[in-house]
C-alpha cells in the first residue's frame, strides 16, 4: 500500500550519505535522484525511503512521534542495520533487543531504533522467536 515514506531534510548530501549506507545494508540503492530528493528502494518491491528538501523553501523539521520502521530479515540484520545507522551519523534511540511480550505464536518485537543526521526517527525491526 505505501510507496515510499519522504523525510525532510536540511543537507541532502548528508542525507544521502546516511541512507546510502542503510539502502546497502538492506540490498537495494537509489530509485529516484533530483537535485532536492532522494529515493532508496526499488521499483515493483516493498516501500522505499526517500530525503527530501521542503518543497514551501522553509527548514525541515522533525515530527515528533513520527517514525518509519525498517523491516529486517532477522535479529543480526537489525543489528548491522543499526550498527551502519551509527557509523553513518545516526544517533542512538533503542539499541537492538527484544521489546514487549511475546505473540500468538510465541514471537517477540525485536528491534533497534536510531536517528538520521537530521533528527528523523526510524527503526529495524523484526519478529523472532521468544527467548532465541
Amino acid at each position: 500500500m505505501i510507496g515510499y515514506v519522504t523525510l525532510g531534510t536540511n543537507d541532502l548530501p548528508r542525507a544521502a550519505k546516511f541512507y546510502d549506507a542503510v539502502a546497502k545494508e538492506m540490498g537495494v540503492g537509489r530509485m529516484m535522484d533530483f537535485d532536492t530528493f532522494i529515493a532508496w528502494g526499488e521499483w515493483d518491491g516493498g516501500a522505499g525511503i526517500a530525503a527530501t528538501k521542503p518543497f514551501d523553501g522553509k527548514e525541515a523539521s522533525v515530527g515528533n512521534g513520527t517514525m518509519v520502521a525498517i523491516q529486517a530479515k532477522d535479529a543480526d540484520h537489525v543489528k548491522r542495520i543499526y550498527d551502519t545507522a551509527m557509523a553513518n551519523g545516526g544517533s542512538d534511540e533503542g539499541a537492538p533487543g527484544p521489546r514487549g511480550e511475546a505473540d500468538e505464536r510465541g514471537n517477540v518485537f525485536y528491534a533497534g531504533y536510531f536517528r538520521d543526521p537530521d533528527g528523523n526517527k526510524l527503526n529495524a525491526f523484526c519478529m523472532v522467536p521468544a527467548g532465541g
